[in-house]
């Protein structure tokens, strides 16, 4: 039986972007060895929506205030994309350290 997700995010800069999570968003995290963090998330949901080819995924983060998320994402010098209004939620973009992009968004969505 399935017991989780494990999901990977490729970084130029690993440190900067385990860092950020760890110090920022407060991720618990085990090492499993040489600084490499492995890092717990809170309850998490997978939709499967229609593509022309397979192979594509991506990664959200939920937030129960996209305001408050950001600012304090801000805070600690990390910058977002404006807040876009979607059907579905309230999008933003965070700029990794490492240069990469994650999303996050509020749902509007009901939630399993």
């Amino acid at each position: 039986m399935i017991e989780g997700l494990h999901a990977v995010i490729f970084s130029a800069d690993p440190e900067a972007d385990r860092a950020f999570l760890r110090d920022v968003l407060g991720l618990p995290h085990a090492d499993a060895g040489d600084g490499w963090l492995i890092f717990g998330l809170p309850p998490s949901e997978m939709a499967v929506h229609p593509s022309d080819k397979n192979d594509l995924h991506l990664i959200y983060l939920l937030a129960d205030d996209i305001e408050a998320f950001t600012a304090d994402l801000a805070s600690h010098g990390i910058e977002c994309s404006p807040i876009q209004e979607e059907d579905w939620g309230r999008l933003t973009h965070i700029t990794l350290p490492g240069g990469g992009k994650l999303g996050a968004y509020q749902p509007k969505h009901v939630r399993p």
